[in-house]
């Protein structure tokens, strides 16, 4: 024989040809199998945890789940132009396979959207309005959600810096200054006309006084235009301030600009998405969304933009 003799059966190594027998060359085999099974093993587990580590979100959650469907938002313009939505919306998708279709209209409009039963839930910021919304029976329930506070920006003079949001009304009105206001039962309107009340002016009188029933953006780019004064939110002048107005007033007690969130009544219509809606409004009071929204701006501004204050109780009912 070419290797000297057959190796017995028996023995693990051939004494004579150093040749591995049939029981060594099936105990090798057999090792080989299991070390290939761990490996791949390992394979599979390492590639499902990079896998899911690529889909987490910025706050940190597991991957997307399933598209379920999707919501219709009716919300304020304001939520709109600061770019808050563009932000805090994909996160809400992934998290609870909910696609999002956005109106942004007035806080007014808004929520006749929501009587006539044409949005699920509701993203606001007229608290008086939305109360009644509640007790006429067209929402479930209402909670805070987050709040900023408004300004009043217009050119450098007449009017110095200050905080005094009483005087400065006064001073427009005095002086006979150009004031425009959205002009859209907004909530941001209905707040400009709560301050010529406080100090007893009918701005419908004023000389000056334009209403152009638009929203917060197009509103500071017709005051620059004009070199007008109007009522802002923050976060809307802060993300579009790219003009020569100026922040004239601010940081006064009455100029507290809250938002809250409803879950329309689903016997409103029958085609309300009632499950969507409610998991909007747990999302949203979450307190990892709650510390999301508190991010918004900080990198851009040095500030965040909106300051959550969700409560666990809702208001109004």
């Amino acid at each position: 024989m070419r290797y000297g003799k057959l190796c017995n059966q028996n023995d693990r190594v051939c004494r004579e040809t150093g040749m591995p027998s049939i029981l060594e060359k099936g105990y090798y085999m057999r090792k080989f199998s299991v070390l290939c099974a761990a490996m791949a093993a390992i394979f599979l587990l390492t590639g499902v945890q990079v896998f899911a580590k690529g889909n987490t979100d910025t706050t940190g959650q597991a991957m997307p789940v399933p598209v379920k469907g999707k919501i219709i938002l009716s919300t304020t313009t304001s939520t709109q132009d600061s770019g808050l939505l563009d932000y805090i919306l994909p996160v809400f998708t992934r998290e609870t396979g909910w696609n999002v279709d956005v109106i942004s209209v007035g806080s007014g409009a808004a929520l006749q959207m929501g009587r006539d039963g044409q949005a699920d839930v509701l993203l606001v910021h007229s608290k008086a309005q939305e109360l009644q919304f509640i007790a006429d029976g067209d929402g479930l329930k209402r909670f805070d959600v987050m709040y900023n506070d408004f300004v009043i920006v217009g050119p450098k003079t007449p009017i110095a810096y200050n905080s005094d949001i009483n005087q400065t009304m006064k001073t427009i009105a005095d002086q006979k200054l150009p004031f425009i206001s959205r002009g859209d039962n907004s909530g941001t309107q209905v707040m400009e006309l709560s301050l010529w009340k406080n100090i007893g002016i009918d701005p419908a009188k004023l000389a000056n006084y334009k209403s152009v029933g638009q929203g917060m953006g197009a509103t500071l780019q017709m005051a620059d235009e004009l070199q007008a004064y109007t009522l802002s939110d923050r976060a809307t002048w802060l993300k579009q301030k790219n003009t020569s107005l100026v922040i004239v007033c601010e940081k006064d007690s009455g100029l507290l600009n809250q938002y809250g969130v409803i879950a329309v009544n689903p016997a409103k219509s029958d085609k309300i998405n009632a499950a969507g809606a409610q998991d909007f409004v747990n999302w949203i009071l979450s307190p990892s969304t709650q510390k999301f929204i508190s991010t918004y701006g900080v990198a851009e501004f040095g500030e965040s933009l909106f300051t959550p204050n969700a409560e666990k109780t809702e208001t109004g009912n």
